[in-house]
């Protein structure tokens, strides 16, 4: 039976890529289905035996990474409505995982750090997914790896891959 014709069927490939069929797209995309699943199974265990669940894990693990970040920033990265953000910070925040502080300029401003007991869940959860990415990369060897991240980095659009290349630095500040 003879493939669809669809719009990948226009693009140009890249002088060193072929250009994917439309099964490969579709792989690719069961391939991230799975993956993500996969993924973040291994943290969802922990957070369901606390009654917390992803978008707490996505808010702990910015706030980790960016600590005294502003709820703005975090909004920006999440790109959550605010009333979601409210209820996952208010569940980390009574729970004693995310402290909040004034800005040091504008004192309406809420800066965002994980308490100690934050810094270790972050890190409990950070241990679930790391072992299963280590694995991972360990069987995949580094070329796949760096084709692995250069397809990601393909996928993501250009605000989280200036924020991955400069971190927090990149990211438009609200602070």
């Amino acid at each position: 039976m003879p493939e669809p014709k669809g719009e990948l069927d226009t693009i140009e490939p890249h002088a060193a890529a072929p250009l994917p069929r439309e099964a490969e797209i579709r792989a690719a995309q069961d391939l991230l289905f799975f993956a993500y699943r996969d993924f973040t199974n291994a943290a969802d265990v922990l957070l369901g035996e606390i009654g917390l669940g992803r978008a707490h894990h996505r808010a702990l693990h910015f706030i980790g990474r960016n600590p005294g970040m502003a709820v703005g920033d975090l909004l920006n990265i999440l790109r959550i409505t605010k009333q979601s953000l409210a209820r996952v910070l208010n569940a980390l925040v009574e729970q004693g995982y995310v402290a909040q502080t004034q800005g040091r300029a504008d004192r309406r401003q809420r800066l965002l750090s994980l308490t100690e007991t934050g810094q270790a869940l972050e890190r409990r959860l950070y241990d679930r997914q790391r072992e299963r990415l280590f694995s991972a990369y360990r069987d995949a060897g580094a070329t796949a790896v760096d084709g692995f991240r250069r397809v990601m980095r393909g996928i993501m659009d250009e605000t989280a891959r200036a924020y991955m290349d400069h971190g927090d630095a990149a990211w438009p500040k609200t602070r």
